[in-house]
């Protein structure tokens, strides 16, 4: 019998290319393989990850979602998190939240923040499943003038 394995792991530069791909099908304003690079090299304060999937039978691995999240002493902010859209809707996403809001719990962080645009109730809709609330509007945020709903999350609130 065969079984998807899934694996959430540290990002590397030779995940970059499935990495580049999901960024540009899930945002608006994608960042470029250079922010990546600072990211994964020299951000001391960042946690950049992929989840990848396997099959028990096979040497396929496929990157399939990743995020990025910043960690300064008791606070969190997820810059990025996003899945392939052909493989959304299967729990992929929350498996992400789920172990960056351990890995925080772990680290003893007390707050995990985020920015989310106005107009993508899917994602404002993700995040309140997992427990984040809305705290006010950036008006004028994004680079097009669109709003961001900022949204924070106690850590210690399972």
């Amino acid at each position: 019998m065969d079984y998807i394995n899934v694996t959430i792991r540290p990002m590397t530069k030779e995940d970059l290319p499935s990495v580049m791909e999901i960024e540009r099908l899930c945002f608006i304003n994608p960042w470029n393989e250079e922010q990546f690079i600072y990211e994964i090299e020299e951000n001391v304060y960042s946690n950049p990850w992929v989840v990848e999937l396997s099959n028990t039978n096979s040497d396929n691995v496929a990157i399939v979602g990743f995020c990025v999240y910043w960690q300064t002493f008791d606070s969190a902010t997820i810059c990025q998190i996003a899945v392939h859209p052909e493989i959304q809707r299967r729990q992929l996403g929350s498996a992400m939240m789920d172990e960056i809001i351990n890995d925080c719990y772990a680290k003893r962080v007390q707050t995990l923040t985020l920015e989310v645009r106005k107009s993508n109730t899917k994602a404002i809709n993700f995040y309140l499943k997992h427990g984040f609330e809305q705290v006010t509007v950036k008006e004028k945020y994004y680079t097009d003038g669109e709003d961001a709903i900022y949204m924070t999350r106690r850590v210690d609130i399972f």
